[in-house]
């Protein structure tokens, strides 16, 4: 008598990836604003203070947990030395960057995955 368990086929189920979460619009904007306020080497006191906006605040938007007005937007791309728009086309950019990325690792509809 063996004292071996039976081999036994383990089913593992295919389940598809889940789908990459795309980005919100807010987190992008709030990490070109990061980026570019580290890059300056300049702290949230300093920058919040020059675009008079409060320090909490202009964290919570670098954090993308605020969605800031275009005013307030202005006022910190203002203060980082850069106008609305090149604020906008950094967040363009990056939100393009990403899209390519999760559009390489998601499968193309109707494809069929075989297992054995």
């Amino acid at each position: 008598m063996s004292s071996h368990a039976p081999n036994r086929a383990r089913v593992i189920p295919l389940r598809p990836a889940p789908p990459a979460r795309e980005p919100l619009w807010r987190d992008v904007v709030g990490d070109v604003l990061r980026r570019e306020r580290l890059a300056q080497e300049r702290t949230l006191k300093d920058v919040a203070e020059d675009a008079r906006i409060s320090v909490p605040y202009l964290s919570e938007v670098e954090r993308g947990r605020k969605e800031a007005s275009s005013e307030v937007l202005a006022a910190a791309a203002r203060s980082l030395g850069l106008g609305l728009a090149d604020v906008l086309s950094l967040a363009q950019r990056d939100l393009a960057r990403h899209s390519t990325r999760t559009a390489s690792v998601r499968p193309p509809m109707g494809e069929v995955r075989l297992a054995a």
